[in-house]
């Protein structure tokens, strides 16, 4: 039996980001005035990805509880659906989007810290605040449209936590995943969608989202974001074999147990 049942892991989760997205909008920011606001972020964008999945995980739990043995055919049709949306949503925006973001992050970060987490930060956020907390803003834009002078403020929770909770959840729970296809292009759009986005952005107020990207050409960024796209789907395919090789580990491990009873 397991130390704490996997419904209250996701009740947990859930609770701190829950937590930390209203601590986010309680904050005063500077970045809330800028054109595009926290949702020109892919911070704050995977932080309401992992808050909506996990809050369907729950809701699935709830919805399992209090339809089981009831032989009610129509609420088992709608459980049956909305279990189909928790693992559409896990294998095709919250593993691959949270797995890029921490990879990428501390990526970058190993390459040159000041690129995306200034050294600056250091004199006010101790070490270990980067992987669990959320960040203040600590300077006022030099432009209110140069929206690559303001730091996102999620980025912080979003680096390392993250990626134990999805892990906690693909290890406690069979995901079913999508048609390969489909679950490729889903990832695909978003991806596009989001460098987009992130173009309009920089169309509208002349600044990149991201400071290092003012440091790179034409060329060079359009490389950078093929590479993110290739990077969505490979992660995608990662998540697909990973929840594979649980389960059929799992499977295989319960069939072994079994073996002694039989015999």
């Amino acid at each position: 039996m397991a130390l704490v049942p996997c419904q209250v892991l996701r009740v947990a989760i859930l609770l701190s980001y829950c937590s930390i997205l209203c601590n986010y909008k309680a904050i005063e920011m500077p970045s809330h005035q800028t054109y595009g606001g926290s949702w020109k972020f892919l911070t704050f964008i995977d932080l309401v990805i992992q808050a909506v999945f996990f809050g369907i995980c729950v809701l699935t739990d709830l919805s399992s509880l209090l339809t089981r043995g009831n032989g009610n055919q129509e609420q088992e049709r709608q459980l049956k659906k909305l279990i189909s949306l928790r693992d559409w949503m896990l294998a095709v925006l919250a593993f691959p989007v949270g797995v890029f973001v921490v990879a990428v992050f501390w990526t970058i970060y190993a390459y040159d810290r000041e690129m995306i987490y200034p050294k600056l930060l250091d004199n006010f956020i101790p070490g270990w605040l980067n992987h669990g907390m959320v960040s203040p803003t600590l300077r006022e834009p030099q432009d209110p449209w140069r929206v690559g002078d303001v730091l996102d403020p999620s980025t912080s929770w979003q680096h390392t936590t993250v990626l134990p909770f999805i892990l906690i959840e693909m290890r406690t729970s069979h995901h079913a995943y999508p048609r390969r296809n489909s679950g490729l292009a889903a990832i695909c759009t978003f991806s596009v969608g989001y460098i987009l986005w992130v173009c309009w952005v920089h169309h509208v107020t002349g600044m990149w989202v991201y400071p290092f990207l003012e440091h790179i050409g034409p060329g060079a960024r359009i490389v950078f974001f093929g590479f993110t796209t290739i990077l969505m789907n490979f992660l995608y395919l990662l998540g697909e074999v990973l929840n594979s090789y649980i389960w059929d580990t799992q499977r295989s491990m319960e069939e072994e147990k079994e073996k002694p009873k039989l015999e």
